[in-house]
């Protein structure tokens, strides 16, 4: 293990506690460093497959989760599963900086988001890996806009 140092630093001009991780490389073992200050953030998710049998979905494997019908859909990139939880009891358990509600009924992996296409009618496509394709509400198009900018 790398050894790490550590300083506090007073601003308080800061309403939030701001932690900065700076390493030579985004390597495990920084990885593992990142999920560990993310308390409360859940590393893993619970979903159940076709067959019903429960299983833990790592978070970095989930692409979205939607809402569809009176299901909530998880999709990762192992596939699709169920989950028990509503969408705003799951959002609340995600990353913000790497998780975005881009609607009333879907959360994105903002890691997993391969290109944005904001349209000339003012609507916003989002293509995700795996070629699959979803749409933001128009209503989250000024919040993605601030994200994508840095500026929230």
């Amino acid at each position: 293990m790398k050894p790490i140092r550590t300083r506090f630093e007073p601003d308080p001009s800061l309403d939030t506690i701001e932690v900065v991780v700076r390493a030579p490389a985004l390597d495990p073992e920084v990885q593992a460093l990142l999920d560990g200050l993310g308390a409360g953030r859940s590393s893993s998710l619970i979903v159940w497959d076709t067959d019903g049998a429960m299983l833990a979905v790592p978070v970095s494997r989930i692409i979205s989760v939607s809402v569809v019908g009176r299901q909530v859909i998880v999709v990762t990139t192992d596939g699709r599963f169920l989950s028990r939880q509503s969408l705003s009891s799951i959002e609340s358990t995600l990353d913000p900086n790497r998780f975005l509600r881009i609607s009333r009924f879907e959360i994105v992996n903002l890691e997993k988001v391969r290109r944005y296409d904001f349209t000339l009618s003012g609507t916003l496509r989002l293509e995700l890996v795996g070629g699959m394709e979803t749409w933001a509400a128009r209503r989250c198009i000024p919040v993605i806009r601030r994200r994508l900018q840095g500026k929230e």
